[in-house]
């Protein structure tokens, strides 16, 4: 038997999870250090998988199979293709960050909510997010990814809830009750998603007589499998209604902004770069591989709602007066993009959509991570308090600048690629949808430089005057990312090889093929 090198990606950080939680209370240096170094091994495990993926292989690789609930026909069948295996380096990557970025952000507080916080907890829950997010990423059974779906909703609530951002204007009272309604909404939006996926899991083992994709795959391809049209496109909406609340997608976002303002901002790159990815992955694996036709009939009510989302995100954006909710209505209009790409049908828009999740999880950690250190500096997250930054703080100004400019997709940065291509599939299919689309690109520009203007330029307000500039550990967890984002801005090739197969393979489960340009015949 090979090694099961799947497995223990996402084992590794849920032992690491165990290991931190049962640290000694009074160690919580020793509980950081432990969880970080189990987050480094992830990594290396995860470059591992990247090493060994091969981009024209079989579709999905390094594949397990193992029988769990027979009786159910529920198997622990695991398998990576391109935008899974992806999208797994993404969060064995972050994480690490995460953990160095939020090294204090869980030591006790001399309060009344400081029972909320017991540093080894906070850790363990980011390493059991891990690993819940990877093997979702992995799973290739029906049921196993729904349990996991569901499963990584538990730590995000404690983390979101019992962990909340410092910079709050309130008192502890006000904060703490702040902070539990995010979390209770974040979870009762997730949970009824997840219910009603519940439903359409069921319905499909109903019809399939199987949870497993490759069995449900080979079945159609034969053509011993076929679904009422209604039938699927009931399924197809069950499943859809789900992964549109993660992501999130208009009109099903609400919950994202109370989320990511109340929590820390660590925990806020986890929400949208990394536990927001498994909506939209899934979007591309199991809505458009189990329900092709259905996704068809679907896609102009997708498309409509996806340009609401970047436009409606952006103007939101736009008239924010707290840093950290302007990020998130700026991750709204982003997944928009992300959507519009999937749905567009073309294999530019799906490719440009793969390549959006990476490069938004990366140039997203970079912004919110940088706002994170200024917020702590200042105590505030509200614009109207700084000014004058960049005069104390250059490198913390310069590095929230790129990260600003990469959210915006400067060409040379990273998301420019992602964007370009969403775009050029997207007007390759639908004209009108493109050219509404591009106001978001218009608005981006006006919220990240206004944003950069009021924070960071201007005279020094007297609160920001003895601000000091970025850390060691700050700068290890930033400059990396600014690294990124660059390379991936120059030399894209090494995502694109990995991930255009795969799109290749969506397309033929959705019967799809690109538009062929109308060239005018010569007179």
């Amino acid at each position: 038997m090979s090694f099961p090198l799947l497995t223990a990606t996402a084992a590794l950080p849920a032992i690491g999870a165990i290991a931190t939680a049962a640290v000694p209370a009074a160690r919580r240096t020793a509980a950081k250090w432990l969880a970080l170094l189990f987050s480094l091994a992830t990594l290396v495990l995860a470059g591992i998988v990247l090493a060994r993926f091969e981009p024209g292989g079989a579709r999905y690789q390094l594949t397990e199979s193992h029988a769990w609930i027979k009786d159910f026909g529920v198997r622990y069948e695991l398998g990576v293709d391109g935008i899974g295996v992806a999208l797994l380096a993404l969060t064995a990557l972050l994480i690490p960050f995460v953990i160095l970025a939020g090294w204090h952000d869980a030591d006790p507080l001399e309060t009344k909510s400081s029972r909320w916080r017991p540093t080894q907890g906070f850790f363990a829950l980011i390493l059991m997010v891990e690993a819940m997010v990877i093997l979702s990423f992995e799973a290739t059974d029906v049921f196993l990814f729904y349990i996991l779906f569901e499963a990584m909703l538990i730590p995000m609530y404690f983390l979101i809830g019992g962990f909340g951002d410092r910079a709050h204007s309130g008192s502890d009272e006000n904060a703490a009750a702040q902070r539990s309604y995010a979390a209770v909404k974040f979870l009762l939006y997730n949970l009824a998603g997840g219910l009603i996926m519940l439903a359409a899991v069921i319905g499909l083992y109903v019809v399939a007589g199987t949870f497993s994709l490759s069995e449900i795959a080979e079945a159609r391809a034969n053509g011993s499998l076929s679904m009422a049209t209604d039938t699927e496109r009931w399924l197809f909406l069950g499943f859809f209604f789900a992964f549109a609340v993660k992501a999130p997608l208009w009109p099903l976002h609400t919950w994202l902004p109370n989320a990511m303002g109340e929590a820390t901002s660590p925990v806020a790159v986890l929400i949208t770069a990394v536990v927001d990815k498994v909506g939209t992955f899934a979007m591309l694996r199991f809505c458009l591989q189990l329900f092709p036709e259905a996704s068809k009939w679907a896609t102009p009510v997708i498309l409509v709602l996806a340009l609401i989302s970047i436009v409606y995100g952006a103007l939101l954006a736009v008239g924010q007066r707290d840093i950290k909710r302007l990020i998130a209505y700026a991750s709204i209009s982003h997944f928009g993009f992300i959507i519009l790409g999937i749905f567009a049908m073309t294999s530019q828009g799906q490719s440009g959509a793969t390549l959006y999740m990476v490069n938004h999880g990366i140039s997203t950690a970079a912004l919110m991570l940088v706002a994170g250190f200024l917020i702590t500096r200042r105590g505030s997250r509200l614009i109207a308090d700084y000014g004058g930054v960049q005069k104390v703080a250059p490198v913390l100004a310069g590095t929230f600048l790129i990260g600003g400019l990469a959210t915006l997709s400067l060409p040379g940065l990273s998301p420019f690629v992602s964007e370009f291509l969403v775009l050029v599939g997207t007007f390759s299919a639908y004209p009108a949808a493109g050219i509404i689309a591009t106001t978001g690109i218009v608005l981006a520009a006006l919220y990240v430089l206004v944003l950069y203007q009021r924070t960071m330029t201007g005279p020094v307000k007297a609160e920001v005057q003895g601000m000091a500039d970025l850390k060691v550990r700050e700068l290890v967890v930033v400059l990396p990312l600014v690294a990124l984002l660059i390379f991936l801005g120059v030399y894209p090739k090494p995502l694109t090889e990995i991930v255009n197969p795969a799109v290749q393979h969506t397309m033929s489960d959705v019967h799809k093929k690109d538009p062929q340009p109308e060239v005018e015949a010569a007179k």
